[in-house]
Order: structure tokens, then C-alpha cells, then sequence
């Protein structure tokens, strides 16, 4: 088997190894029935897909005129979203089994994702991934979330690799424009179908339009594989 000798992989986390979504949208519109918001749909959630948790609720504070400070705000939807994420978050099979072969050979790999160290956390332990994805960078530890390149450079420092040398993994068109940003190849799974032709999915290197029902461990190894840059 070809190893990809050289490349560090760097996975987003909601959409991309876990099924997270649907949590994250019954907690937000949980915490926006708190504030009197009770129409919150499913379509209006995924506008805010690949967008950090606190982006997302400085823009709901905006679009609906909510009074209560963003703080309060994150809290309770952090709140909320753990309770549902500690009960039930699945990670997607292929996915487990694509980072259980890089790691069995050594490929150096992160996480990187807009949700809260806590919720990262939460998540890793519960689908067993923490042991295998050790690298964790939350955008509430950077400057800037995506669709900036902070959140993966700082991910790339922390694995002491080059952005020439990083393939991200991403599920959402920010993502694919943060990598793009990075300098990193990026392999693209949209979570959103409807988002696969969003200009930024144009600029990855690997776009599986079919989303996670098109996604297999062995071909995208065998993709990281065969664009490793020559040492």
C-alpha cells in the first residue's frame, strides 16, 4: 500500500467526520424559540452550515433583532447543543475508517473546526475518534473563522507541517474557501447538495458531489497518494 508519505491531513469536524447537524440545528432552534424566534426551518439552518458557532449567532443577533448579549447566547446554545451531542453523535463509517488508515500509518492529522473546544471535545470522546485526532484547534482559539485560513494554518503549525504539505477534508463551501486561502489541497464532501456548485468547491482538488453517500476510505487514500508533492 502507498503511503502518503510527507501530507498532513486536516478534518473538519460537523458534516465531515461526524453527522452533527442535526444537533446543532435542533440547539439553535431551541435557543431561538428562547428569544421568541419560533420559525426557525431546517433550510434557513443550512445557510449557516461551515459557519463558526458564535458567527452564527452574531448574524442571528442581526437578522432578528435578539437583545440578549451574544455571550449569553453562545452559552445556551453551547449548553444545548452538548446535552444533544453527548446523547447522540454518529460518525460517518467511511470517514472512521479513512482516518484509522492514515493512522496506521503514521500520517500526522487535526481537527479543525468553528465549534467550541468543549463541543470538539465532547464529540471526539464520544465517537472514540479522540485517540486517534489529538491536534484539536477551535476557531474560538483564532482570530478569525472560516471561510479565513486561520483556523487550518494554526492546525498546521501545531503538526509542524507546511500548508503546501496539508490536504484539508471539508463538507462546506467556507471550509473549501478557508483551505483555498491556507494554501492546502482539499478534499470536499458537500454536506449541503445544493452547495456543490458554490465557486469555492471549484478550487478543491478532490470534489465528491454525491456527499457522504459518495465518500470511500480507500479511494480518497488512494487520491492523497497520488497528489503527495515530491519530497
Amino acid at each position: 500500500m502507498s503511503t502518503p508519505g510527507g501530507t498532513s491531513v486536516i478534518f473538519d469536524l460537523d458534516g465531515t467526520l461526524v453527522d452533527s447537524e442535526p444537533n446543532y440545528y435542533e440547539a439553535g432552534r431551541q435557543t431561538l424559540a428562547g428569544q421568541g424566534i419560533t420559525d426557525f426551518t431546517w433550510a434557513e439552518h443550512e445557510q449557516y452550515v461551515g459557519i463558526s458557532t458564535q458567527e452564527t449567532l452574531a448574524l442571528w443577533k442581526e437578522r432578528y433583532g435578539l437583545t440578549a448579549p451574544l455571550e449569553t447566547l453562545l452559552a445556551e446554545n453551547n449548553r444545548r447543543y452538548l446535552e444533544l451531542a453527548r446523547a447522540s453523535t454518529h460518525a460517518y463509517p467511511e470517514m472512521r475508517k479513512f482516518v484509522e488508515l492514515l493512522a496506521s500509518e503514521g500520517v500526522p492529522m487535526a481537527v479543525a473546526s468553528g465549534s467550541s473546544p468543549a463541543a470538539i471535545e465532547a464529540i471526539l470522546a464520544g465517537t472514540g475518534l479522540a485517540s486517534l485526532l489529538t491536534t484539536v484547534v477551535s476557531a474560538d482559539e483564532v482570530a478569525h473563522g472560516k471561510p479565513a485560513p486561520d483556523v487550518f494554518l494554526e492546525a498546521a503549525r501545531r503538526l509542524g507541517a507546511t500548508p503546501a504539505d496539508c490536504v484539508v477534508v471539508e463538507d462546506a463551501a467556507p471550509g473549501a474557501a478557508a483551505a483555498h486561502a491556507a494554501g492546502m489541497r482539499c478534499i470536499a464532501i458537500p454536506y449541503v447538495a445544493a452547495q456543490a456548485d458554490d465557486p469555492a468547491f471549484a478550487t478543491v482538488g478532490l470534489l465528491l458531489r454525491g456527499g457522504q453517500a459518495e465518500f470511500t476510505a480507500q479511494p480518497a487514500h488512494d487520491w492523497l497518494a497520488s497528489t503527495t508533492p515530491a519530497s
